[in-house]
Formats: structure tokens, C-alpha cells, sequence
């Protein structure tokens, strides 16, 4: 049964199945019911039937052996298209369009076509174009289509229709209100399940936005954030098929949430994906210990990578005149030469790259010296010693191996292109040339660099001059494992270097290449919880993706981090300026109205100037209130949790409490989630119960991490107040 819904007006549920398989509705709506249902198993049948003979003959295809370069690239391709078919078994049709022309088209998870490669497709899928009314339709602009089906399916069964006429008759302020009912009314499992049959038209239409620039997504809790987010990820890979060689980069918040989203976009067919949080970025490299928010928000400052930068140009060798011993003779390189060479091997590399372009260029320079001087020492014989060429010439006509072709030194002691070109590579394998260019340009790592640059004073204070003496002071007292927004100075750093990570095996998918690769370049970056991000933690954004193919998603008013950012104009000013483009998500499907309305007051106290998100559904269950003391609360918070779990058997509930009470409360709730407000960003239960919220406001950025744990529940929503 369906809870009370401010939507209940005039969706034709035509389909709906009641608990024990017999229709609710009159008898001629039972048969229209029956009889729609009918027609929609048959088409599921057929294309059941369809996918079922194209994974067969992929997998035929698969059986063969790949004996070039071309069939290689052939199978991955195919083997991508099998894997997407082979995961849209559940969930394969849920929609349909009725044209004002008659034609009739069904919406699904994949594209699927007749036998005949020249038919009609006979699904169509739902990141097409031409599926795009299924999302956008209204009866204003019905954009040539008379009605609307939703199609709810259980495994290989239709068990409902929804049905929408497109001309007027019937006015519902969503698309499918009925199935997006349905889903935000089942039981939460842990897990975030694909949306694509529920999809909105204002979150549609940024999920089909171009991806020609950095796109900042405002919004609120429940307004499909994340659903967004992962199904712009799909249609982007399903548009720009190039865009998967170079693959999708997805950041989340924390690894809790990536566990909670990592079913998405597998489930929708989409392997060309890496997920990570800012912290796992660099996988060599462990956060291992926490800080002070007061040191956080400094080494979060966009100062850093300027900072770095003429750190690591400091480091560079200087021009000098060089002397290098060889064979026994030493060679002079002037200074003015190695000036030209530093200055050309410089420009546009990084450290070690550049180490590596200006060692070639010594290898060629000495090697010329090597020549002229031997060209020099010769000439000198020709003006001085004949007498010496004449013994040389007297030599070489008893020489065993007269009558054989001699060329260059042989005849006239010079040496040819061939022998220079060997003598340039002698010049490179060289150990000792090896051991002169690395004491002159000494091999750095970045994580020894960076210890030693943040903890001297005098190099802070001359790279970092913006920094006080009270911050240079609180950052070189750090201790020496690293913290999270270490992490971002590490990866600036690295990338300054030019460190160049070992070649690794390719992968059969790019995402397994793209993931042990620091310094790989994706196609698209898609970010969630997007407010968190510090300035140095979007420069590592940028550099993961130069081409700014950037979307970010996320709700200013639910910043807790240790930035002062209070608006996306602040957040990524810093690395985008003001060329971005804002979008916002204005509805909140997820949590209910009763909860909802508890959010205003929250929002002015943690200084927001917006609105919160309009909530379109109740509940019918209002928010609750227990007050107990510190003493009582380890008992009341068991017994809340268990009436809870009972109420919501099937579903999923979450403690959300402040930081400082998470410890005394794992021993008698260990078989929930016992969170903080910054812990569960990002996540939905059914209910939650939420402890001592007024210790949650206190704590730094409190309002607005109350706010975020306000509104996690899609259904009920407890609260325990503690007396002091």
C-alpha cells in the first residue's frame, strides 16, 4: 500500500497488483489492468528472448582467439557489449512511448534491435536521443507523444503499468509519478539501485548537459545528487564511445559511500570507470593520522601550489661550466652552452623530465667535444708531425687486412657518422657520466621533499610568505605521517617532479590501466559531495583532467570541511575563475516533507542565504522527540534502535551522533551504521536515529552537519535530546 502523497492527483496507476494477485480496482479497470499487463509481458518476452540471442552470439564471438592488434580491439568491444547485456537482465524494459503518430517505442536499459540491422530498434536505449521524452514529455510539451507507460517489472514478470496521457486530461506534477513512488517507498538495502526508470526532467536535463566545461550541481538533500551524477557518468560513456579509452574518474567522500555506489554504474554496463576519494588518488600513499581543522583549512589553500612551484624551480642546477673526464681526457663544456642546454631541457617538464632532456643533450655535447677535440689534435698533425702520419701510413699498408674497406678513422683518423653515433651511446650507458649528472642533478622523492620542506620554518617562509608566523609554526610542528590534506601537496609535488610510474601490463578494461597510474589524464571527472573539496584538492581534479571536463555535485549548505568557503564562486574560483557553468536541482524526492520541514531553521543558523529543496512526498509519519540524560542514553538509544528495526524489518536504519559519543555507543548498537553527520554525507535509510543534535551543532561547521544528518532517512525520522 502507498503511503498519503501530496502527487495523488490523477496518474493512472492501470496496472498496479495487489498482495494477493487480485486487482483493487472495478471490474473493467481489472481488465484493462490484466490486459495491459499482458501486453507489456509479451514485449518483455520477446526482448528477454532477443538479449538472450545476442549474449549467445557474443559469446561465440569471444570464443575465438584474437591474432592481431585489430581483432583485439574488436573483442574488447564486444566483450563491453556483453558484459552491459549480460548485467540488464533485471530491469531490462521499464517504459514505453505512444506517438500522436501511432508508433510505439519501448525504453530500456540497452539498446536491442530486430534481426534485421535495418529495422526499427526494437528497444530503444534510454541514453538515446530519441528516448529523451520519456524524461521530458509534459502534456504542454508533449514533443509529439500522446502517452507515457512506466513498466515495473520483478525479475522476468510485469507486475504494474502506469500509464500518463500526454494530452492534458491528466496532470501530475512528475514524470512516472507512480514508479518514482514506488522506488522511494521500498525498503533500503545498503546498496544505491539504478534510477533510470524514475528519472525527472530537471535531473534528465543535466545528465544530458555537454560536457564541454566545468558543470557545479547545487542541491539540496534528496534531490538525486548522486543519481545524477552516476547516470551522467553512463550517458556520457554511451555518447562519446572515445571518451571510455581515456576513462571516467568518479570522487566520492569517503570509501563508505563508494561501497554504498558501487553497484550503479556496473549495473548499467559501465566498466570504464575508476572510484576514489581524494585521499586514495595516489594508491602508494596512506592517510595515517587525523588533524586539526585549524592546519587542515592552511594546507588547503590554493598559496601551496605556487608555493611548491618555486620550491622545486629552486631546486634546479644552476649554469655552470662543466668539466667531464673521458677515456682518459677531460672535456670542458662552457657555461654559456650549458646554459642553453638547461634553459631548452627546462622549458615546459617537469624536474626529472627535464633531468632526462638535459642528460640527452650533455651526452650529444660531450660526444662533440670528444670529436673536435680528436678533429683539433689531428690537424695539429697535419701542420707539425708528418713524419708521424708517414709512420701511421707505413703501418697500415702491412696491415693484416689490406684490401678491405676502411672509412673515417681508419683513413684519416676522423670519425664517421656511424662511429659517432656509437660513441654517443657509449657516452649514455656511461656509469661514471651516469653518477656526474646525478650529483649535479640529484634523483628527488616527493614524499621526503615535502617532509622536509614542511617542516623547515626558513623554506615556508620564503616560498609560503603569505603564510603567518602562527601558521608556518603550526605546520612544521606536524607529526610525520601524513594527513589528509597532505595529500594534495604530495600530488603537486609529484607532478612537479614529473615522477613517471613504472610501465604496468595493460589491462583488458582502461579503468584497470587508469587506476595504478598517477599522472593518468581522464576523460571526465565526476565529483559528488563537491563542497568538501579544498582548493589544493580541486588543482588535483584539474590535473587529472586539463580538459575541464569536470561535473561536480554537491550542497554548499551541507559543507562541514575545514575551507571557508561559503559558495561554489569561492570554492573554485581558485582554479576555474569564472569560467564554469552553474546548474541546480530544486526538488527533493527522498526525504520526507515532515522532515523537511524541520530544516529551515537549521539552514539560517549555519548562515545559508538559500532555501532549503522543496519536498514533494510525506511520509504520514511526523519526526519524534525523546528526552533522556548522559546516563540514560546507552539504554534508550538500544531500545529506540530496536523498535526501529522492527517498524522498518526488510529496510535499513542509521545512528547518526556527534563525534564524541560514537565510542560509548558502538557497544550497544554494533549492528547499525553508527556514524557522524560527516560520516554518513552521502547515504539513506529508511529511518534514523539521531542522538544528541544539539552536540552535533556545537561541534565545528555544527549546523550544517545537523543539516546533512537530518535529512537522511527516507521515512522516519527519531531524535534523542539529552538534558544537561
Amino acid at each position: 500500500m502507498r503511503r498519503n502523497s501530496a502527487l495523488d492527483n490523477g496518474t493512472a496507476h492501470v496496472g498496479d497488483v495487489a498482495t494477493h494477485g487480485e486487482p483493487t480496482t472495478s471490474t473493467v479497470e481489472g481488465v484493462a489492468r490484466r490486459s495491459a499487463v499482458a501486453e507489456e509481458q509479451e514485449f518483455l518476452d520477446a526482448a528477454t528472448a532477443g538479449r538472450d540471442r545476442l549474449v549467445d552470439h557474443l559469446q561465440a564471438e569471444l570464443s575465438t582467439e584474437a591474432l592481431d592488434a585489430v581483432e583485439q580491439a574488436r573483442q574488447r568491444m564486444l566483450r563491453q557489449q556483453y558484459e552491459e547485456l549480460r548485467r540488464a537482465r533485471e530491469g531490462l524494459v521499464f517504459g514505453r512511448l505512444d506517438g500522436l503518430d501511432g508508433t510505439v517505442r519501448h525504453v530500456g536499459r540497452v539498446g536491442l534491435r530486430d534481426d534485421s540491422e535495418d529495422s526499427e530498434p526494437l528497444l530503444l536505449d534510454w541514453r538515446a536521443p530519441a528516448a529523451r521524452p520519456f524524461y521530458t514529455a509534459t502534456a504542454v510539451d508533449p514533443q509529439g507523444q500522446a502517452r507515457r507507460r512506466h513498466i515495473r517489472t520483478t525479475g522476468a514478470a510485469v507486475v504494474g503499468v502506469d500509464d500518463e496521457p500526454l494530452d492534458g486530461t491528466m496532470t501530475a506534477e512528475l514524470v512516472g509519478e507512480g514508479a518514482l513512488l514506488a522506488a522511494l517507498d521500498q525498503r533500503r538495502t545498503g546498496h544505491m539501485s539504478t534510477a533510470i526508470s524514475t528519472l525527472q526532467r530537471e535531473q534528465d536535463d543535466i545528465i544530458r548537459a555537454e560536457a564541454t566545461g566545468p558543470l557545479i550541481v547545487q542541491g539540496g538533500p534528496g534531490t538525486g545528487k548522486t543519481v545524477v551524477a552516476l547516470h551522467r557518468v553512463a550517458y556520457l560513456l554511451f555518447t562519446h564511445r572515445k571518451m571510455a579509452d581515456q576513462a571516467v574518474l568518479v570522487l566520492g567522500p569517503s570509501p563508505r559511500f563508494l561501497q554504498y555506489i558501487a553497484q550503479v554504474l556496473p549495473a548499467l554496463g559501465e566498466t570504464a570507470v575508476v572510484s576514489a576519494t581524494c585521499d586514495t588518488l595516489l594508491t602508494n600513499v596512506r592517510v595515517g593520522r587525523d588533524e586539526s581543522r585549524f592546519v587542515a583549512e592552511i594546507k588547503g589553500r590554493a598559496l601551496w601550489q605556487h608555493a611548491l612551484e618555486n620550491y622545486v624551480t629552486s631546486l634546479l642546477p644552476r649554469p655552470r661550466e662543466l668539466k667531464l673526464r673521458w677515456e682518459g681526457e677531460f672535456h670542458v663544456i662552457p657555461a654559456a652552452t650549458v646554459a642553453q642546454a638547461l634553459t631548452s631541457a627546462v622549458q615546459g617538464r617537469p624536474y626529472h623530465r627535464a633531468r632526462t632532456a638535459f642528460a640527452e643533450q650533455l651526452h650529444h655535447l660531450l660526444a662533440e667535444a670528444v670529436v673536435e677535440q680528436r678533429k683539433a689534435l689531428m690537424d695539429e698533425m697535419e701542420e707539425g708531425f708528418e713524419d708521424i702520419l708517414a709512420r701511421v701510413d707505413k703501418g697500415m699498408k702491412h696491415d693484416h687486412h689490406v684490401g678491405s674497406a676502411s672509412s673515417g678513422s681508419d683513413v684519416d683518423g676522423l670519425l664517421s657518422e656511424d662511429e659517432i653515433a656509437d660513441l654517443r651511446s657509449r657516452i649514455a650507458e656511461n656509469t661514471t657520466i651516469a653518477r656526474f649528472i646525478e650529483a649535479w642533478w640529484p634523483t628527488l622523492d616527493a614524499e621526503a621533499l615535502l617532509s622536509g620542506f614542511l617542516t623547515d620554518r626558513t623554506l615556508l617562509a620564503q616560498f609560503a610568505p603569505r603564510l603567518s608566523p602562527e601558521e608556518i609554526t603550526a605546520v612544521s610542528a606536524e607529526p610525520a605521517a601524513w594527513a589528509s590534506s597532505d595529500i594534495p601537496l604530495l600530488d603537486a609535488l609529484a607532478d612537479l617532479l614529473g615522477d613517471g610510474e613504472a610501465p604496468q601490463p595493460q589491462g583488458e578494461f582502461v579503468a584497470d590501466h587508469a587506476r595504478r597510474q598517477r599522472s593518468w589524464v581522464y576523460g571526465h571527472v565526476v565529483i559528488d559531495e563537491a563542497q568538501e573539496l579544498s582548493e589544493m584538492q580541486w588543482q588535483m581534479v584539474l590535473r587529472r583532467c586539463p580538459s575541464r571536463s569536470i561535473t561536480a555535485v554537491g550542497d554548499i549548505d551541507q559543507a562541514e570541511a575545514a575551507h571557508r568557503h561559503t559558495s561554489w564562486a569561492q570554492a573554485v574560483r581558485a582554479v576555474f575563475g569564472d569560467r564554469w557553468t552553474a546548474a541546480e536541482l530544486t526538488i527533493c524526492y527522498r526525504t520526507p516533507r515532515e522532515v523537511m520541514d524541520l530544516t529551515g531553521p537549521v539552514l539560517k543558523k549555519a548562515g545559508s542565504h538559500n532555501a532549503p529543496p522543496r519536498a514533494v512526498r510525506s511520509a504520514g509519519i511526523a519526526p519524534w522527540e525523546l528526552t533522556v540524560t548522559p546516563a540514560e542514553l546507552a539504554d534508550a538509544a538500544a531500545r529506540a534502535l530496536r523498535l526501529l528495526q522492527q517498524r522498518w524489518h526488510g529496510g535499513m536504519v542509521g545512528v547518526i551522533a556527534p563525534a564524541e559519543r560514537i565510542a560509548g555507543l558502538l557497544p550497544v548498537l554494533s549492528d547499525v551504521p553508527v556514524l557522524t553527520a560527516t560520516q554518513s554525507k552521502g547515504l539513506e535509510w529508511d529511518a534514523t536515529l539521531l542522538i544528541d543534535p544539539q552536540g552535533i551543532a556545537a561541534e565545528p561547521r555544527g549546523w550544517n552537519g545537523l543539516y546533512v544528518a537530518l535529512t537522511r532517512c527516507t521515512q522516519e525520522l527519531g531524535q534523542l535530546i539529552l538534558t544537561h
